[in-house]
């Protein structure tokens, strides 16, 4: 009882000292992209267990809405205990909500559950790894937030390739807009809403802002789903069994990922970030008997262009900067590439809130007051 008293009381009063043992981020950031791997195939079993007409838009936009709005609920009420508090948004920051809502949830997920109904898992797992690149092209040529290098370009260039040779099937290029092409616009709009995100986390609590966006999108994909005529059906409780377990997976990776980017350096985490294609394409051939393509040729080649992509960016990029600018005076420079098909558009969020509450606390010790030149209102505290 003593050993397990003192554990609570260590988590609770001594976070940054418990999520920073390396070991810690090791297992939390693995644990997060088994997460978002395990995703792919329990989506599409979820098609079967709701009886879901993988033909009919309507009825996939309705499930990804149930999904979504539920997954708010629980980061808000994993939030809300957290921060002893209610979380809600300011009034000035609904839009931004509205926002990141659009981009993140309805307009993402429409694209990704679509696009998944008409591929395998296997393939989907290795084409969403090309969010990441998009995000880091986002993020140097629209929202300015951090400069291209060669390593990117690089890493991008890796990942491209990737994706090109999984669409090979011998000499012939194989592409569909509705299967290939949503699944890439679905990582075309994790990227935009990580840009957003990474603004917008400076004017509005993090957790807060990726709950209400969650719960709010999916609101919305119901409504679109139930007005176009989609339906659902859950056949039995495994049903109900695999919806939650959806939800809490976007819920439990999000929260998780939050305390390590909060108490670590970013490229410690987002070195991570390599083994969400191989997760992804793993469990897929598993749970869904998708082993024969996971296997072929192409597929390895890929994922081994894909994941290296990813781990060239973040392990050599991120090093660098780090190296350059200063955690704190420079905090506003650095950016971390997100992963696509989950919450991981906080991260950049996450660690930037992090930042600046520091930067302000520091100014309020030497000023005796609070302020932000960069967003022009003081900034939320994050979770403790």
């Amino acid at each position: 009882m003593r050993i397990g008293a003192y554990f609570i009381v260590m988590v609770k009063f001594n976070p940054e000292k418990f999520f920073s043992k390396n070991y810690v981020v090791v297992i939390g950031a693995l644990i997060c992209c088994m997460l978002w791997g395990s995703a792919f195939p329990c989506v599409k079993l979820g098609y079967t267990l709701f009886d879901v007409n993988t033909a009919s838009y309507a009825s996939l936009i309705l499930f990804a809405g149930v999904r979504f709005t539920l997954a708010g609920m629980l980061v808000l009420l994993f939030g809300s205990l957290a921060q002893k508090k209610i979380l809600l948004p300011k009034k000035k920051n609904i839009w931004r909500v509205a926002v990141v809502a659009v981009f993140q949830t309805a307009l993402q997920y429409t694209c990704f559950y679509i696009g998944l109904a008409n591929l395998t898992g296997v393939k989907s797992s290795v084409l969403n790894g090309l969010g990441v690149f998009f995000t880091i092209i986002a993020a140097c040529f629209i929202f300015r937030t951090e400069k291209f290098t060669f390593i990117k370009l690089l890493g991008c260039i890796l990942g491209f390739g990737g994706v090109l040779i999984m669409n090979l099937d011998g000499l012939n290029f194989e592409f569909s807009f509705t299967g290939e092409g949503l699944i890439i616009m679905s990582g075309l709009s994790a990227a935009m809403a990580a840009g957003f995100v990474k603004i917008f986390s400076k004017y509005e609590n993090t957790t807060t802002l990726c709950g209400w966006q969650f719960f709010c999108g999916g609101a919305a994909l119901i409504i679109i789903g139930a007005c176009a005529g989609g339906s659902i059906r859950p056949e039995s409780g495994a049903s109900f069994a695999m919806l939650f377990y959806l939800a809490f997976l976007s819920a439990c990776a999000f929260t998780l990922q939050g305390y390590l980017l909060k108490y670590n350096p970013v490229s410690k985490v987002a070195v991570f970030k390599s083994t969400n294609p191989l997760f992804g394409a793993l469990f897929s051939a598993i749970i869904l008997s998708e082993t024969a393509q996971l296997l072929h040729y192409t597929t390895l080649i890929a994922l081994a262009l894909v994941c290296g992509g990813i781990l060239v960016i973040n392990l050599l990029g991120e090093k660098r900067i780090f190296r350059k600018m200063p955690a704190i005076q420079e905090a506003g420079e650095t950016s971390a590439p997100q992963e696509s098909a989950a919450p991981d558009a906080y991260a950049d969020g996450f660690k930037a809130q992090a930042e600046n509450n520091a930067a302000e606390s520091l100014e309020n010790a030497d000023k005796n007051e609070a302020h932000n030149p960069q967003c022009g209102d003081k900034p939320t505290d994050d979770e403790n």
